[in-house]
């Protein structure tokens, strides 16, 4: 009596199942742990300055110290008493220049600044989420403040930033780049010689 053996053609398709259900899997877990993954971090800051609005006191923090050209970073404007009865609004001037050269996170080109708002991530003080200056040199960042006791302008003079550290962005980024590129070059050469997509749905029908 010859022993009963499974087919090469349902091998391969209890394999392709297989291997579908597991590539489920992986996608629901990426799915279910994805929120923990995107919580807020923390905004840790490393060194403040001191500067006079008018009549306020208010605490500048950065969440990198020294500063430098692009670097992506963190700023806190803390006024004693609190913000909640207070309002204002601040600009950052460039070396040299009139307008800031202010890059942020939710898009790039610069401004003036704008309006004092709470930080995304520290409700409890105005600040900046992920915000880089532009150019080396020296900064000078404005404030005014409306709140209980006037209106008052103040500014935050001399702020050094440094030279961008490391090779030129653009050619760091092509370096970067070439493995990338010859990874998706080789894959699709190797789709397009094998064909597996149209395999798997043979074997499964």
């Amino acid at each position: 009596m010859r022993p009963q053996t499974r087919s090469p053609r349902r091998t391969l398709r209890r394999r392709a199942r297989a291997l579908l259900l597991a590539l489920c899997a992986v996608a629901g877990t990426l799915f279910v742990s994805a929120p923990s993954a995107q919580a807020y971090a923390p905004v840790d800051i490393v060194h403040t300055e001191k500067v006079k609005v008018g009549p306020y006191n208010l605490t500048v923090g950065f969440s990198k110290w020294p500063l430098r050209a692009t670097q992506s970073l963190d700023f806190t404007f803390a006024p004693d008493g609190g913000i909640k009865d207070k309002s204002g609004t601040l600009s950052m001037t460039a070396p040299g220049q009139q307008a800031d050269g202010m890059r942020g996170g939710g898009g790039g080109g610069g401004g003036m600044g704008g309006q004092l708002a709470r930080h995304p991530r520290k409700l409890s003080v105005w600040g900046l989420d992920v915000q880089s200056l532009s150019t080396a040199g020296r900064w000078s960042i404005t404030f005014t403040i409306n709140g209980p006791q006037g209106q008052g302008t103040g500014t935050l003079k001399n702020i050094t930033v440094l030279e961008q550290p490391g090779p030129p962005l653009a050619l760091s980024w092509s370096v970067c780049a070439l493995p990338v590129g010859g990874l998706i070059v080789f894959l699709t050469v190797a789709w397009r010689r094998h064909r597996p997509s149209r395999r798997i749905a043979a074997l499964l029908l």
